[in-house]
């Protein structure tokens, strides 16, 4: 009987749950696109548009931000009562270019774009920031009235697709890919990429024991040109979504400038994340926390663990656990703990992986075979060598090419991740 009073007590506070979204908001998207613009020292945000978009993917329970994950955050508020009735974290290619050594003495402005559910009321929308101490700053407010007939409904009515169908959006993870650099007589050879990105996506664990909790789409755009740019190869093609290596000037990292683009692709399906799947076998790809991923669908070797490696950014916030390889200077002030889950800097130690450590566990952990499997505090990460500290010796998010097992921190957090968006 106690059982079954639980059951019932979980099913009243889940349906109550569901009632107060739908009093606050319709089963639609709210996209808000605006420009990301500065240096490394300043950022502003100028308002582009909005738009409404004909799905909300999302759970309709957790609507406030639980993780405290990102370096920005988009909330929204009821206009006459200032009640949070929505929030997220997220991370942007503008903020990692905020790194470089070009950002120092060179102005430059993204187009960003955030989602969030569709209010039924006027709201005030908000993005914040985080500022050197590692405290959200408020840094753009924008009233929106539901009714302002200057929000858009157009969409570009592109071609969707299942690849993996599970259940409803809003009790499972909805992950759409996106064709970067197919053709229009590559169609067959997307789907047959999607196809190929899902068996190998559930062929990792935690993943692999959680299909049930996952709906893949594909939307179907071509392109004019095949394969993204490669700037040092001197190849410049006309794709759909004009991604690119050498981004930042490493080879290696492929990405898309106009995120707003790609918002307005992935918008024909129901989502949650999105992947973007370029038309090249040249190794390279790039994810980042609540933005987009994006990799090589035909890289000879390793290309499921690239897939696993880069959602792990864009899905749980996991940072890159390997020394060098990026031009980015001062990612981790050593006097601040990273937000992110899979890494520190011993500031904040006891909120991280403190609890995971086997009895006795030496603090830093020496890098040696027996401690091969063995959860620590292994220095050397985030891109550099001192100051930043890792779970595990080696993981699929740190030097992916000899391993394929997340360490059990990041096991955790994807599936903390998985759960959250389920319920």
């Amino acid at each position: 009987m106690k059982y079954f009073l639980l059951f019932f007590a979980v099913l009243l506070i889940s349906q109550k749950s569901e009632a107060g979204y739908d009093k606050l908001f319709e089963d639609k998207t709210l996209r808000l696109d605006y420009y990301h613009c500065g240096n490394a020292s300043s950022e502003q945000f100028f308002f582009d548009e909005l738009i409404r978009e004909p799905y909300w993917a999302g759970s309709k329970t957790n609507l406030i931000d639980s993780k405290g994950y990102g370096t920005h955050r988009i909330e929204m508020r009821t206009a006459d009562t200032n009640e949070l009735i929505y929030s997220r974290g997220y991370c942007t290619l503008f903020g990692e270019w905020q790194t470089t050594p070009e950002a120092r003495t060179t102005n430059c402005c993204y187009p960003e774009s955030v989602v969030m559910p569709f209010p039924r009321q006027k709201v005030v929308v908000s993005i914040l920031a985080r500022n050197k101490a590692g405290e959200f700053v408020r840094k753009f407010e924008y009233p929106v009235d539901p009714q302002n007939y200057f929000i858009k409904t157009e969409n570009k009515n592109l071609p969707v697709f299942d690849v993996v169908k599970s259940g409803d959006p809003e009790k499972k993870v909805d992950l759409v890919l996106l064709p970067e650099g197919y053709t229009k007589d590559q169609e067959e050879l997307f789907k047959a990429d999607c196809r190929k990105f899902a068996d190998e996506f559930f062929s990792y664990a935690p993943y692999s024991q959680n299909k049930s909790k996952f709906n893949i789409r594909g939307v179907w755009a071509a392109s004019d040109e095949a394969g993204p740019d490669i700037p040092g190869d001197h190849v410049w093609n006309n794709t759909r979504l004009n991604g690119s290596y050498y981004t930042f000037d490493s080879e290696r990292y492929l990405m898309v400038d106009d995120f707003q683009e790609i918002r307005s692709v992935a918008g024909n399906a129901p989502y949650d994340y999105i992947y973007i799947l370029a038309n090249t076998d040249k190794y390279g790809g790039g994810a980042i926390y609540n933005f987009y991923g994006i990799s090589a669908a035909h890289h000879a070797d390793e290309t499921g663990k690239i897939y696993i490696h880069e959602f792990g950014h864009l899905f749980a916030g996991l940072g890159d656990e390997y020394v060098g390889g990026v031009e980015y200077s001062d990612f981790y002030p050593l006097n601040v703990e990273p937000w992110e889950p899979n890494l520190t800097t011993l500031v904040q130690f006891d909120k991280k992986w403190k609890n995971m450590l086997p009895e006795g566990t030496a603090v830093p952990t020496p890098v040696k075979p027996e401690n091969r499997e063995k959860t620590g505090v292994y220095e050397g990460g985030g891109y550099v060598t001192k100051g930043v500290f890792r779970p595990w010796i080696n993981c699929l998010m740190n030097n992916l090419h000899s391993i394929d097992v997340f360490c059990p921190v990041c096991t955790k957090a994807i599936q903390e991740t998985i759960d959250l968006n389920c319920e």
